[in-house]
């Protein structure tokens, strides 16, 4: 698992997204950024993954801690997504890796799945009033990823917790 973890931590990630993954915890947080052509443009959204002790022959629980307007993925987080199942209804790989999920997920932020959903009153919202769909998609997205991580970032620079050193006087 170290090396498939490893992975990441070289730099080999999926455009828009990445992981951080301790190399000796099972869980971590990993970050998607919304796509410049999608109703998630520019959110940040905040996944955790836990890795099972199965693993690769067990897919990781992924789940979104921020919330997201989207057919399937409830409003607990959970992921409706082929990639994400055992076998023999899901499309689970000991092949795939942490690269193919967080990829696979972002396509599924990209191109929503109606025929799959967790959440049936929005994937009806987004086959039949796709306008409203989309309107409601991008007020979540401005509502909860981006305000929030906005003034997280603010408070965090101004207690000196950015990553970024202080300039000197």
């Amino acid at each position: 698992m170290a090396q498939k973890l490893g992975h990441l931590s070289r730099g080999v990630r999926p455009p828009s997204s990445s992981a951080c993954p301790p190399l000796h915890k099972p869980q971590f947080t990993a970050v998607i950024i919304g796509e410049d052509d999608t109703v998630y443009n520019g959110g940040v959204f905040k996944l955790e993954i836990e890795i099972p002790e199965r693993y690769p022959f067990q897919p990781p629980a992924v789940r979104f801690l921020t919330k997201i307007y989207h057919p399937n993925i409830d409003t607990a987080g959970r992921i409706c997504l082929d990639v994400l199942k055992m076998p023999p209804s899901g499309g689970w790989r000991p092949a795939h890796n942490l690269s193919t999920i967080l990829t696979s997920i972002r396509l599924l932020m990209q191109a929503p799945n109606p025929d799959d959903p967790l959440m049936t009153d929005i994937a009806d919202e987004y086959r039949f009033r796709k306008s409203q769909f989309e309107a409601t998609a991008r007020e979540w997205t401005k509502q909860f990823a981006m305000e929030k991580v906005c003034s997280e970032n603010i408070g965090k620079e101004k207690a000196g917790l950015s990553g970024k050193l202080p300039k000197k006087n």
